[in-house]
């Protein structure tokens, strides 16, 4: 469906036919992936055809796909949630040789969680109405404590880090974390609430890496941009009847932006010399997202299988995520996760069913080397040994290394 123009789209990047539930910049800056309840997996075929022009490559890796086994997730329970006790749907998780810690400690459903740039801490936010400070140093460790802060009134629904990661900001309340000299744990202050801007529920908030600007998106097709001091500094409507995600650019000079529209949005922030904000201009419109559709008194299972056997709504959360050395790309499927080689689109392993309930949230850890996932109502937070990522890392070194060998024989040849 086509939107109407507006005076702050910089551009519009389209090709999905169906709803766009996610966008993510790559930690590099140098692309942008987004995924479509049509085939979430061909949203990681969009971006090797964004590096290499090869048809030839495109085919083989969609025929190797073909061969993997069909990714393999719970249907969505249907069981009613029950505050403060454990869900009755919740179901025994899987253990896997790849986890490498189990943080315990929230008593509610866990809405969100996300790594510090540092890498030094990992902060999640549950409906038990609070927030809490996970140390990575103690992951090793077999008990892992973490700094509390609790949320009057209500839950957050989403937590980020500030640059400086001293502030962390859970739905539109600042909390800053410090460190007592006479004490060795840090302790968590609020700071102050952000005025009610928005009409819908806020899904996705974000800090950008320049500590000048939060943004805000909402359910409706509402991103508000504000300065840390609570004020608004600019506030886009994206046109897309109503957003599923938005997030910053590495370089925290763009917003992008998806939606029930097939396009992906970016929009550019511009500030002056003396870091006041200028205004918010359009950048580009991504497209690329296709869909299918259902044909008179055709079956639906049809187009529910293999790659696809995400659509339609038959898993509780979706969620995408690329590695911030982009070497894999991480999928949760209901109560699993699959990796991917982001160079190739091939299959790198699958956790299969671990966790109790739907994965609510997944977060990288700065290094690559960590995959934080958080399960709903099991009320855990797993963290994942990146194996899969190593292994691509190596392949790519040693490809690399085999090219350079030619070019040397080459040139002593020549």
């Amino acid at each position: 469906m086509p939107s109407a123009a507006h005076p702050l789209l910089a551009a519009s990047l389209s090709g999905h036919d169906s709803f766009v539930e996610g966008v993510e910049f790559s930690s590099n800056g140098k692309y942008i992936m987004s995924s479509s309840s049509a085939g979430v997996i061909l949203a990681v075929i969009l971006y090797i055809g964004l590096k290499s022009k090869k048809e030839e490559n495109s085919d083989s890796n969609r025929s190797d796909l073909d061969e993997k086994p069909s990714i393999i997730g719970q249907k969505k329970d249907t069981l009613k949630q029950v505050k403060g006790k454990k869900k009755a749907g919740t179901l025994p998780a899987k253990t896997h040789n790849r986890q490498f810690a189990v943080l315990k400690g929230h008593t509610g459903h866990v809405c969100d969680l996300e790594y510090s740039l540092n890498g030094k801490y990992l902060a999640s936010t549950s409906q038990d109405r609070t927030v809490r400070l996970w140390s990575v140093k103690d992951f090793k460790q077999k008990e892992h404590q973490y700094v509390r802060a609790n949320v009057e009134f209500d839950h957050g629904t989403k937590v980020t880090f500030s640059p400086d990661t001293s502030e962390d900001t859970k739905q539109q309340q600042p909390v800053r974390f410090s460190k007592k000299k006479e004490e060795s744990r840090s302790s968590v202050t609020g700071e102050f609430d952000f005025p009610v801007k928005h009409s819908a529920e806020i899904i996705n908030i974000a800090v950008a890496s320049h500590g000048k600007f939060i943004m805000s998106c909402s359910r409706d097709t509402t991103i508000i941009l504000w300065n840390l001091k609570g004020e608004v500094l600019s506030i886009i409507d994206t046109h897309q009847m109503n957003n599923s995600f938005a997030s910053i650019s590495p370089c925290g000079r763009f917003v992008a932006s998806a939606g029930f529209t097939p396009d992906v949005k970016l929009w550019l922030v511009e500030f002056t010399k003396t870091d006041e904000f200028k205004q918010v201009s359009r950048a580009m419109e991504l497209k690329g997202h296709t869909a299918v559709e259902f044909t008179k008194k055709q079956d639906p299972h049809l187009l529910i299988t293999g790659i696809y056997d995400a659509s339609f709504n038959i898993y509780d959360n979706m969620l995408i995520s690329m590695s911030p050395d982009a070497y894999v790309t991480a999928i949760t499927k209901g109560r699993s996760v699959v990796l991917f080689n982001t160079e190739n689109g091939h299959l790198e392993e699958i956790l299969q069913d671990v966790h109790g309930d739907a994965i609510t949230a997944i977060s990288w850890h700065p290094s690559s080397r960590y995959l934080a996932t958080a399960g709903g109502d099991d009320r855990l937070i797993r963290v994942w040994h990146n194996a899969a990522g190593i292994k691509v890392q190596i392949e790519d070194l040693q490809g690399r290394l085999y090219r350079t060998r030619n070019e040397n024989v080459k040139g002593l040849s020549g």
